[in-house]
Parts: C-alpha cells; sequence; structure tokens
C-alpha cells in the first residue's frame, strides 16, 4: 500500500466512520472502484484506532465524567435505568445522570458485542475474500445503502424528536444496542442505525446522533484493540509501519473533523442529505455491477 492510498482510506475512514453512509461499504467500495488490493490487518487496526482517537479526543469530558460519577453513583442510578422520571424536571445530580448514561451505554453495547462474537467470522468469509465474494459485498452494500437510507428518511418524517437523553430507559438502550449490531453488515453503517432507533424511539436529532457516538466508544475500543492483537500476531514489515501511522493520524484528524462538523450540522438541518447520498451511490453501484464493472 502507497502512502497515498493509506491517506485516502484515512480520509474514508475518518468520515464515513461517523457520518451515516457506512464506513465498511466505502472502505469495500473505495478500493474496488479503484482497483486497489483491500487493506490488511495492520491497516486495519491504525484506522480503528484513529478513530478512536477522534472519539475519545471530542467526548474526553463526558466519557471521564461518566467514569467518575458510576462507581459512587451506581446504586441511585440503576433504578432510574427502568423508570427515569424521578430524575425529571431537576436530576437528582449530574453524577447521577452521568452515571445513568454509562449504564445505558453499557446496556446497549451488549447486542453488537455479541453479534461482533458470534457472526464476525461468519460475515468475513461471506464478504471478504476472492473476486466473487467482493463482487457480492459491494451488491449487499448497494442494497443496504438504499435500504437504509429510505429506512431514514422515513425516521426523520413519521417520529415525534422530542425526547433527550435524560428520558431514556434500558429498553431504549437495547432497540439502539440491537440496530448497532446489525451495522455488521457493509451497507448498513452504525452511525446511521443507531440514529434511525434514536428517531423513530422519538429522540431529537442533535440527541440521538450525541449517543450514536457515545454507545460507538466501546465497539470501537474493542474493534480495535482486536486488529491490534491480530495484527501483533502477524508482525509487520517497515512500509505497513509506515502506511499505518499515516492512514491512523489521517483517521483521527478526519474523524475529528466529522464529527464536530455533524453535531453542529444537525443542529439546523436534516440527515436528508445522507439519504440522497446513499441512494444515489447505492444506484451508481448496481449500474456499475449491471454492466460488468470489474
Amino acid at each position: 500500500m502507497s502512502i497515498l492510498q493509506a491517506i485516502v482510506l484515512g480520509i474514508v475512514q475518518g468520515l464515513t466512520e461517523f457520518l451515516p453512509i457506512s464506513s465498511s461499504a466505502h472502505l469495500s467500495i473505495v478500493p474496488w472502484l479503484l482497483g486497489w488490493d483491500e487493506p490488511g490487518l495492520a491497516f486495519d487496526a491504525a484506522l480503528h484506532l484513529g478513530t478512536l482517537t477522534a472519539v475519545f479526543t471530542y467526548f474526553w469530558r463526558d466519557l471521564f465524567g461518566m467514569a467518575r460519577a458510576l462507581p459512587p453513583a451506581l446504586p441511585r442510578a440503576i433504578p432510574l435505568l427502568r423508570d427515569p422520571s424521578p430524575a425529571f424536571p431537576h436530576p437528582a445530580s449530574t453524577g447521577d445522570q452521568q452515571a445513568r448514561l454509562a449504564l445505558l451505554i453499557g446496556v446497549g453495547t451488549v447486542p453488537g458485542l455479541l453479534a461482533g462474537y458470534f457472526g464476525e467470522s461468519t460475515l468475513e468469509g461471506f464478504f471478504h475474500g476472492d473476486d466473487g465474494q467482493q463482487s457480492r459485498a459491494i451488491l449487499v452494500s448497494a442494497v443496504l445503502l438504499i435500504a437504509v437510507g429510505l429506512l431514514l428518511w422515513v425516521a426523520e418524517r413519521v417520529a415525534a424528536h422530542h425526547r433527550t437523553l435524560t428520558h431514556l430507559t434500558w429498553r431504549d438502550a437495547v432497540t439502539i444496542g440491537l440496530a448497532q449490531a446489525t451495522a455488521l453488515v457493509p451497507g448498513v453503517s452504525r452511525s446511521g442505525a443507531t440514529l434511525i432507533a434514536g428517531l423513530f424511539i422519538g429522540l431529537s436529532r442533535p440527541e440521538a446522533l450525541r449517543f450514536s457516538f457515545l454507545l460507538g466508544t466501546p465497539l470501537i475500543l474493542g474493534a480495535g484493540l482486536k486488529s491490534v492483537l491480530d495484527t501483533v500476531q502477524n508482525g509487520m514489515s517497515g512500509t505497513e509501519v509506515t502506511t499505518f501511522l499515516v492512514g491512523g493520524i489521517t483517521s483521527a484528524l478526519v474523524g475529528f473533523a466529522a464529527i464536530a462538523g455533524l453535531l453542529r450540522f444537525v443542529r439546523t438541518s436534516t440527515f436528508s442529505v445522507f439519504v440522497i447520498y446513499r441512494i444515489a451511490l447505492g444506484l451508481s453501484l448496481l449500474v456499475l455491477l449491471a454492466v460488468g464493472f470489474r
């Protein structure tokens, strides 16, 4: 892999990990369109560590606050998972709410962890490998880019977006977590699936997006650690070390900008631009497959 390829794929990962357009699909589509080999384990680890760095850098106050608040507030926070009403209209304390949010993130992470543990290797074998499997991955990505895009469009127009994170119950967290688990399939999008679930249960756009980012942190961390362990077992060449650093730094910088930009964007705008992009890209890919591209 060249330095240019590392930069391009770092940009792709940094943007698409947080925008509701599917990072796994784009990391298959871009090499397929340009005739590049798919990234190896070492580079995959770099991309995950880069986006993880972006999340931790942007949300460090939230994450540190939750970690600090959880132990002392745990007995009071657990009952609020079932019924948050005692926290209204004035929360008992900021610490209790931070602890409660940490527990909700933990509960919502479980479906994704189970799906990854039991299903990742099967999906990897199904979508990656020889040319036939690559075309299969592109086809599935194209169909799901369109389907999930339409779901996002419906979620924006049907649901009432008035709830905040303080209204969430453990059932809501599980619902969003189940949606997140579907993102193992390329084309779904982790952020897209969690946004759709959040909007359908009534969260406002900014609140749904914030919970999506925070909920993704444990899974991004887990994926990054797994990739690093796999890389350590297989070793890295000198060239891979260079592309590792370039790709990781690029995805971290672009990812941070994507988080900040998207959080500002949703304050005044809808997700319609991403709906249009997903459908247009999906249809374009179907046309390319139909005419025998690659």
